[in-house]
């Protein structure tokens, strides 16, 4: 009865130091994204250095650049807004200087939808002001009111006038939606928004569920839908929807990098309102690296007015758990006494049977049971034998493969080395002849250098399809239905495919792709960019997706 008791009270103050973790899987990989997210940060740096790479080329053309920039931006915007800012003033200028007004208009807007999240109120009002709506186009005007819509909202926040700066956003928030689609998401999002400032919450979820259950990726929209979600369950005091959303809303800001976010510090006062002390201070903490990495000065503030309250618990919650854990030892220490005790009473009672006819018994038993486990291994010995068999024959024939190409190179080369000594033969004898205009006008010929780069395109063509048969079918895929290549009679890859083979075979830089296809660099470009253009999938994924084409995929 003792032992029980002690085993009993064990269980308690395990149960209580470690509290149940919660069961909710999306949450569970919420927690393991916190912890990674040095992953998607890094490939979103590699992804950004590959698009500044593009401002090295040489030559290219203000527009070009132009087109650059506002990429960098839209990678920087909500990541790093310093950075941002640079891009979009680079932007700026460029647009000054070609006195290119929509450029222009277009720029500051994108500079002020900026300057809204680190806070520079005073300097996107003047911005704001100095441009005449009417001078917009519909697409610019849609930024216009939503610059301001968002400008008021943010200011709003702590603010003894904040009622009516919250009017003036509502303002701006009816003419925003006098200028958008109305069958677009962008609309249904702001009309939600307006609706659930009515109290129309149940139509306000409607919308948005629809346009959710739509949304399969994990993308900001998402993100942004499913924060707005949580807000009305926020309202109707649904606490388990509350938390579900706003863990979804988190999951994808991480998944795009997005450190300008709200939904991660919404979800720590959740789950502190909840007693979740540790995971709101994991989701606080990371909710502080992420405003302070973007610079974003409202989120900042926003996570420091609760940040001390929520390690301030949580400080409390580690020195109870220590506590905690000293009394655990010692019952275990206990414990440990009343084992030891148990194990030497158990010892003598086992000196004092003597049952080894049985012992022997059993253990022949055991032996039986031994020797068919190990005819089980042996079979499967066997089979992974053959498996490995099967993979020896199949890694030979890829050898005999590899060995086939390497001789067809060799002979290529060979046959080069052939026509150039009989190239050089033939200049000789004209020389020796002095037959100097012969000479002349082999030299200043260049069909033997036309015939030559034909002939080493058509083995190009040749060898790659052997490594990836379905190229072009694959490569088509990617394009818009009209824009899909239709090669000619006998042509195998055409110009824009064998520049897109080269970069399938890990030759990206568009210097050497030029070099190779006696090409300029600018040109290069050009053909990227209009392939880029006529992708069906978003273009700055159309390259990392061909690289991807004919790729051996694990089972």
């Amino acid at each position: 009865m003792k032992r029980l008791f002690l085993l009993l009270t064990l269980t308690v103050f395990l149960c209580e130091l470690f509290p149940k973790a919660s069961q909710d899987s999306s949450f569970r990989t919420l927690s393991q994204l916190i912890q990674n997210k040095g992953l998607y940060m890094e490939q979103k740096e590699n992804r950004i250095a590959e698009i500044r790479k593009m401002l090295e080329i040489p030559n290219i053309t203000p527009k070009q650049r132009y087109d650059i920039n506002l990429q960098l931006y839209n990678e920087y915007k909500k990541f790093v807004s310093d950075s941002a800012i640079y891009y979009m003033q680079q932007n700026i200028t460029i647009a000054k200087q070609l006195n290119n007004t929509a450029w222009l208009q277009e720029s500051n807007l994108d500079f002020v939808s900026l300057a809204i999240i680190v806070g520079m109120y005073i300097e996107s009002l003047n911005i704001l002001q100095s441009i005449n709506p009417e001078t917009l186009s519909n697409d610019l005007l849609i930024k216009y009111y939503n610059c301001y819509k968002e400008l008021y909202t943010h200011y709003s926040s702590n603010n003894p006038f904040t009622h009516i700066y919250k009017e003036n956003s509502k303002v701006y928030r009816d003419s925003l939606l006098q200028v958008l689609d109305k069958q677009s998401n962008h609309y249904k999002i702001v009309y939600a928004e307006k609706l659930d400032d009515e109290n129309r919450l149940s139509e306000a979820k409607q919308i948005l569920q629809e346009i959710l259950d739509k949304t399969e990726a994990d993308t900001h929209e998402k993100a942004v839908l499913s924060y707005a979600l949580a807000n009305i369950y926020k309202k109707e005091g649904n606490i388990n929807l509350q938390k579900k959303y706003y863990t979804q809303s988190a999951i994808c800001d991480i998944k795009n990098v997005i450190k300008e976010n709200a939904s991660m510090h919404a979800l720590a006062s959740t789950l502190y309102e909840t007693g979740d002390v540790e995971e709101a201070y994991n989701c606080i903490k990371s909710s502080m690296e992420d405003a302070m990495y973007c610079n974003a000065r409202l989120r900042t503030y926003e996570v420091s007015q609760i940040f001390p309250i929520i390690d301030s618990a949580y400080q409390e919650n580690v020195t109870r758990q220590k506590t905690k854990l000293k009394v655990l030892l010692l019952l275990v220490s206990l414990l440990s006494v009343f084992l030891i005790m148990a194990v030497i009473y158990v010892y003598r009672q086992m000196k004092r049977v003597a049952r080894i006819r049985k012992e022997l018994y059993q253990t022949n038993l055991k032996l039986n049971e031994l020797n068919n486990d190990l005819q089980a291994t042996v079979n499967q010995l066997h089979t992974v034998n053959k498996a490995l068999s099967d993979v020896n024959t199949e890694l030979s024939e890829a050898n005999q493969i590899k060995e086939a190409y390497i001789g067809h190179f060799l002979d290529l080369c060979s046959t080069y080395i052939n026509k150039l000594e009989k190239y050089q033969s033939t200049l000789n004898k004209k020389a020796r002849e002095k037959k100097l205009e012969e000479l002349y006008k082999i030299l200043k010929s260049r069909d033997m250098i036309d015939n030559e780069l034909k002939e080493l395109y058509e083995n190009f063509d040749h060898i790659f399809l052997h490594l990836y048969p379905n190229f072009v079918d694959e490569f088509n895929s990617l394009l818009q239905d009209n824009e899909r290549f239709q090669l000619k009679p006998n042509e195998l890859l055409n110009v824009e495919l064998r520049i897109y083979a080269l970069i399938r075979l890990g030759i990206t830089d568009s210097s050497r792709i030029a070099n190779f296809l006696h090409y300029s660099a600018n040109t290069i470009y050009s053909y990227r960019t209009r392939v880029r253009n006529k992708a069906a999938v978003p273009r700055e994924e159309f390259e990392l997706m061909v690289m991807k084409i004919g790729a051996i995929k694990k089972s």
